[in-house]
């Protein structure tokens, strides 16, 4: 069995308490084991009730609305929020600083799956538990994907698959700390996302290369192909290299320096094939549960990390046919009238929110926009056909997109500053076989508390205006 240490007496810091588990697991984790906690964070008591209540009757101490120097000089440990920045002036005064992910992989050894990349991740990591829990029901999934893996460290049997989603605050995180060993590390891109934090992308692939630091030549990094950034992150490896791509069998031969070991692939027919030491196998069902090439690729690539780690054939391809997706992931929560409801809230850049789009045959009543993180919207510019309707969400990122869809002649509803306003526009529109979506292209803090929100206030607008059937 995996060691439970105690922490008897320790003065330990939690820093950002939140709202989305890994603040309040570390809270938990420290408070049963003994140690003195104090939870701070800058939202107030109003705001975080839910984790304030989670942690009823354990011993707790909360500083909220502030932060006090002396409960970060004065703590044995600091346990940080992946959103605060490490040169922030209370984790200078620290002694020690770590974070939930960090604390967890120092306490187990179980064989790790771990899955990054720019988009793509939470639905490739979530299959990838789908698979392994179909062969191991003692598999566990945490990291980014909003359950920290200190919620169920003391549930872990020695040997049960781990899979962890990371995203890139996580990985510069765990950068030097030598605890993050994946059996199989998968980087399923690298888009121009966060460029309000980094300076350059490539600053942006130094933290994601992270996942691959830790690796033995026996391990595997599975990267994509069909970006110049695969052929990066294969001069960063340290494993076995496998290839995937979704435009046809990579050839082997193009990475300088680097000959991959295997390869993954869709064909013209949107097959999925794989390719170790024996013959061609078939990875992927012909029917999938979400449509479109993004989660078909997605897919694949948690096909070929299952197969790289020893999954049969046979259960990859009967757990891919039931996987229904992830919340607020191309989420089809809803039929009305003929009319199909999906959420890709989670499509916070352009890239994403197009490919999504350019997935449907149907007409699409698209609703996008929202706050900018300074992308890059050439996605839009590039798309030569308008949706049956565009909708969209008010925003800093929607004021910069404007001038762009005036240049193109296309028409718009809004910008709306409310999601009831924005489906109620499509509602008075759409008609059966039409396909309403809901993936903005930018991030949602203007008018939303996150991206998991405004796709929450989607649904709940959704399922309200159409109960009973009856057009608004």
């Amino acid at each position: 069995m995996n060691k439970k240490p105690r922490f008897d007496g320790l003065k330990v810091t939690i820093m950002g308490l939140g709202l989305n588990g890994g603040g309040l697991a570390s809270a938990a984790y420290f408070a049963r084991r003994g140690a003195q906690v104090t939870a701070t964070d800058l939202r107030s008591a109003e705001v975080l009730a839910p984790s304030i209540q989670a942690l009823e009757g354990l011993n707790v101490r909360f500083v909220l609305g502030r932060h006090d120097e002396s409960d970060f000089s004065q703590a044995d440990l600091v346990v940080k929020n992946p959103a605060v920045r490490p040169n922030n002036p209370y984790l200078a005064l620290a002694k020690r600083v770590e974070t939930d992910l960090s604390l967890f992989l120092r306490e187990v050894d179980n064989p790790l799956l771990a899955v990054t990349g720019s988009k793509g991740k939470s639905t490739v990591a979530t299959a990838l538990h789908a698979i392994w829990t179909a062969v191991d029901p003692r598999t566990r999934l945490g990291g980014n994907i909003a359950v920290s893996p200190l919620s169920f460290v003391d549930e872990m049997e020695q040997g049960a698959p781990v899979v962890l989603e990371l995203s890139s605050w996580q990985l510069a995180d765990l950068r030097g700390l030598d605890v993050l060993h994946p059996k199989v590390a998968v980087v399923t891109n690298l888009l121009w996302d966060h460029m309000n934090v980094y300076s350059n992308q490539e600053a942006y692939a130094r933290d994601k290369a992270v996942i691959l630091e830790g690796q033995s030549p026996q391990d595997w990094a599975l990267l994509n192909v069909d970006q110049s950034w695969g052929t990066w992150f294969a001069g960063h490896a340290r494993a076995r290299v496998a290839v995937f791509s979704a435009q046809g069998r990579p050839n082997r031969q193009q990475f300088p320096g680097v000959t991959p070991q295997a390869e993954f692939w869709l064909d013209a027919d949107q097959r999925g094939w794989g390719a170790l030491d024996g013959p061609t196998v078939e990875l992927l069902p012909q029917v999938l549960k979400v449509p479109g090439s993004v989660f078909r690729t997605n897919c694949l690539a948690a096909a070929a990390a299952a197969f790289l780690a020893g999954c049969e054939v046979p259960a990859i391809r009967s757990a891919l046919a039931d996987f229904r997706g992830v919340p607020h992931r191309m989420e089809n929560f809803r039929r009305w009238n003929g009319v199909d409801f999906f959420d890709d809230t989670a499509a916070t850049i352009p890239e994403a929110a197009v490919a999504s789009f350019l997935g449907f045959k149907s007409p699409v009543r698209w609703i996008a926009g929202g706050t900018d993180k300074n992308v890059d919207l050439a996605p839009f510019e590039g798309l030569s056909n308008p949706p049956a309707q565009l909708v969209l969400l008010g925003g800093s990122a929607t004021e910069r997109l404007l001038p762009l869809l005036k240049a193109k002649g296309w028409s718009w509803d809004g910008p709306f500053t409310t999601m009831s306003q924005a489906v109620d526009a499509v509602l008075e529109k759409a008609r059966p076989g039409d396909v309403v979506l809901l993936s903005p292209g930018a991030a949602s803090f203007e008018l939303f508390k996150n991206e998991f929100d405004r796709g929450r206030q989607f649904q709940e607008a959704v399922t309200e205006k159409t109960s009973g059937g009856i057009r608004p």
